[in-house]
């Protein structure tokens, strides 16, 4: 029965969706091309509103010059119409004559001379002259209000379309880039779960054949390498497993034999050494496998079975905690996960250092913690320490990841740290690196728990 960890989809925060980029950028050269585009148009109208502008006043001087020359009419009944002012200033510059609403300066010195643009109640008014013949100087001035209006509108209808494009073409480029987009996120959601131990599922194509099209076909192709660059890995594995494993069998049943007829230290050393050869080699075929092609199988056993082999295996080894109860596990892959801590804690500590085992169990999890009184793990090495083929111990670097897998397989977890200050529990190790290998804990029914006292019972009476 395996337990494998839920899968989770990724998902992009909006700060660094491709969608949210492509609008922004989108919104942005719209924002600059309305921007150019708007002054530029702005600035004409205004240009040619103004040329205008200073045509009617041209046109309405000339009309008052001729109908004063030419008809003798007077200011207060001049062909300018209404909003028009007018005076007529002779030569030693008094006004002789103004309409009715400039009649206060008749008589007077002529007070706008010179200026092109004079304040004329509430609004500026532009002027121009003409020479009258026998009169002096006909002055005409037509007030701009019409012409501000017309500024303030064009600027007004500018400003709202810079303040409203941005946050519309922004929306519209999100739901734009959203759909033409969405054949990328599905296919990205879609390699989010695919499990790379399986075979690599191919990703689904758009209908469009456009750059995202591609791009998936690119990535399927390179999936296709990738899954038969691992077939290769896998079948090279496990014929250099096969290779080894029939001289292995042999060399241990020799060393076997002769560590019954002598106790010589080398012989005993040489058969640790074929033991440490022989795991390698199981190692090397679980990665051969993969870690989903393993099978658990399920037993009730008492924690001591489970030291006892451990013992055998890494002699020297400290058991701290309580190994009186029992353990729901596949024990063949459990030992093996174990030892390959021990084993590696062996290597750091030394012959003369100490390593410690020890069981931890509550009715949620029943916890492994592997110390030893060596140097410690490299810190640069972090999480790297569970890859496969990486090692801070001189070791071949599949202990640590195939652990890690076993204790994935039973739905537990393996995590590494340091150890520096003494055990919780007496004859812990010192110092240090410490493995912690977590297991769910048996939850048992009433059922259950009656068969596995009958199998506890039964494992006793052997």
């Amino acid at each position: 029965m395996t337990r494998p960890a839920p899968l989770r989809t990724a998902r992009v925060a909006w700060r660094h969706s491709l969608r949210f980029r492509l609008a922004l950028v989108y919104t942005l050269v719209a924002l600059a091309l309305i921007s150019v585009i708007g002054l530029g148009v702005m600035t004409l109208l205004l240009r040619q509103m103004d040329t205008q502008f200073q045509t009617r006043l041209n046109e309405r001087a000339d009309s008052l010059a001729e109908a004063f020359v030419s008809r003798g009419q007077s200011l207060g009944k001049s062909p300018g119409g209404t909003g028009v002012y007018t005076m007529i200033v002779d030569e030693d510059g008094r006004v002789l004559a103004a309409t009715p609403s400039l009649r206060q300066y008749e008589g007077a010195p002529f007070p706008f001379e010179g200026q092109a643009t004079v304040q004329l109640g509430d609004f500026p008014a532009r002027t121009t002259t003409r020479l009258l013949e026998g009169f002096g100087t006909l002055w005409v001035a037509l007030p701009e209000e019409a012409l501000l209006d017309a500024r303030q509108s064009a600027l007004n209808a500018l400003l709202l379309a810079l303040l409203t494009t941005p946050v519309l073409m922004l929306i519209l480029g999100w739901w734009v880039g959203r759909r033409a987009l969405a054949d990328l996120g599905g296919a990205a959601d879609l390699a989010d779960r695919i499990d790379p131990t399986r075979s690599l599922a191919a990703l689904p194509l758009p209908a469009r054949q456009d750059e995202v099209h591609r791009l998936l076909a690119a990535l399927n192709r390179l999936l296709v390498r990738i899954e038969a660059g691992q077939a290769r890995e896998k079948q090279l594995l496990g014929q250099i497993v096969h290779e080894l494993g029939a001289p292995l069998t042999v060399l241990k049943a020799s060393l076997a034999r002769a560590t019954e007829r002598t106790e010589d230290p080398e012989v005993l050393r040489a058969a640790l050494v074929a033991d440490e050869l022989t795991f390698t080699t199981q190692d090397l075929m679980q990665l051969a496998r993969g870690q989903l092609e393993m099978k658990v199988v399920w037993h009730f056993i008492p924690a001591a079975t489970l030291r006892g082999r451990l013992d055998r295996l890494v002699p020297g080894t400290t058991f701290a905690g309580d190994w009186d109860g029992m353990i729901l596990c596949d024990p063949d892959r459990l030992t093996q996960a174990l030892r390959n801590l021990l084993a590696n804690a062996r290597r750091a500590a030394g012959t003369e250092g100490q390593v410690s085992v020890a069981l931890c169990e509550t009715s949620e999890h029943v916890t492994f913690r592997v110390r030893d009184s060596g140097p410690g793990l490299p810190p640069e090495l972090g999480e790297r320490i569970f890859d496969p083929f990486v090692s801070g111990s001189g070791s071949s670097g599949l202990g640590l990841s195939v652990a890690r897998q076993i204790a994935a397989l039973h739905g537990g977890t393996l995590v590494a740290g340091g150890a520096r200050g003494g055990g919780t529990l007496p004859g812990e190790a010192v110092g240090g690196a410490q493995f912690t290998l977590t297991l769910p804990g048996a939850a048992l029914g009433d059922d259950e728990e009656e068969e596995f006292g009958e199998e506890r019972e039964a494992v006793a009476s052997r």
